[in-house]
């Protein structure tokens, strides 16, 4: 399949659907069962079973009707439909599969606010989405949590946070919140503001992608008070960069947020140079860092979407010397129990001897590289 390009197919009635601007029609409209899913995708068998299965008793099924505008109808190997569309390999367990991959349960220090590093806490504040990806980190607990998190239930981690002074940044995250409403989101925003030692507020967000009719002037302009936020985006193939995802990228850089993207490193979906090129050089034109290519982390079922380490390495290396510094992400490894990121890359160093390192350049030549003498 070409790696961009958006579909606009008139199936189900939803017709020119990029044109339908209010955000809440999209969700309201969204495809949350097995039937509808068969009225607008010609299903392969292995995507019918899992569409069945998940309706049942797997992860739930939600595709608003701007990420089906986004998908190729006919062929089930579109990086789209691969991303959200039910598969029934999910119901086959691998080596390695784990539950809770990043041990966040383990690491929770106030009902919805996990804390896995000295600095900084995460905060979920709602088990929602606008799409349910099927190789979600959390799909033990979105769309099973009851819903956006009252200023009541946030009480306890508010006051953790107010107790702990050395947590200077927060990130808020779900499920995705902003898929809460205005009020209720800003609400939350500033409630965090206030703690006096939260220095800095981090938003992640996969709607730039999947609801970019979220990204209004309104929602822009009610939370620019609450600054330094970071805005964390969720890009995994060119495809998913069309007109309004780019609109609404230009909205925020516009009103002041820095944007960094997350891009999930998916078997047979972005894991090509070619794609990510495409995918990082259009990211930056919308003022976009890519910040992190993530190795998968090994949610139960997820098996068939996992690449091995050496991929992303190898990807990583191919994209050195031929894209800009600003385009290229660190490529990390969410480390399974929680215990932290760390950074993986390819080995550079050809030899290192008595005050020379050998390097193995962009070009393919090796460089020697000559510490300096210390005075006497």
């Amino acid at each position: 399949m070409a790696i961009a390009g958006p579909h606009e197919p008139d199936r189900a009635g939803l017709t020119r659907l990029e044109e339908v601007g209010d955000w809440r029609w999209q969700l309201r409209h969204a495809v949350r069962t097995a039937a509808e899913l068969a009225r607008v995708f010609a299903l392969s068998p292995e995507e019918r079973a899992g569409a069945l299965v998940a309706e049942r008793s797997g992860f739930p099924i939600l595709l608003t009707p701007h990420v089906i505008s986004l998908a190729d109808p006919r062929d089930p190997n579109c990086p789209i439909r691969r991303q959200f569309v039910p598969d029934l390999r999910e119901t086959v367990a691998v080596r390695g599969d784990l539950r809770d991959p990043l041990g966040e349960e383990e690491h929770e220090v106030a009902p919805g606010l996990v804390r896995r590093y000295p600095d900084r806490a995460l905060l979920l504040m709602t088990d929602r989405c606008a799409s349910y990806c099927r190789f979600c980190t959390r799909s033990r607990w979105v769309a099973r949590g009851g819903g956006s998190r009252s200023r009541e239930r946030l009480g306890p981690a508010l006051a953790y946070l107010r107790a702990h002074p050395e947590v200077k940044e927060v990130i808020l995250s779900g499920g995705d919140p902003l898929v809460m409403s205005t009020e209720r989101l800003v609400g939350v925003v500033a409630l965090v503001r206030d703690v006096p030692s939260v220095e800095t507020i981090r938003l992640a967000t996969r709607v730039l992608s999947l609801l970019p009719q979220r990204v209004t002037e309104d929602l822009v302009r009610a939370l620019q008070p609450h600054h330094p936020i970071w805005v964390m985006t969720h890009f995994n193939h060119p495809a998913e960069l069309g007109p309004l995802a780019e609109a609404a990228c230009r909205r925020l850089a516009d009103g002041g947020f820095p944007m960094m993207n997350q891009t999930v490193l998916l078997r047979g979906i972005n894991d090509r140079e070619e794609v990510l090129t495409a995918l990082f050089r259009r990211l930056i034109r919308e003022r976009v860092r890519p910040y992190y290519l993530l190795q998968m982390d090994p949610v139960r079922g997820t098996g068939h979407l996992r690449t091995p380490v050496e991929t992303g390495c190898r990807l990583l290396g191919e994209l050195q010397g031929r894209l800009s510094g600003i385009a290229i992400p660190r490529f990390v490894v969410d480390t399974p129990g929680g215990h932290g990121k760390v950074p993986v890359a390819p080995d550079y160093v050809l030899s290192a001897g008595e005050g020379v390192t050998r390097f193995l350049a962009p070009d393919g030549v090796g460089v020697d590289y000559i510490d300096p003498v210390d005075p006497e």
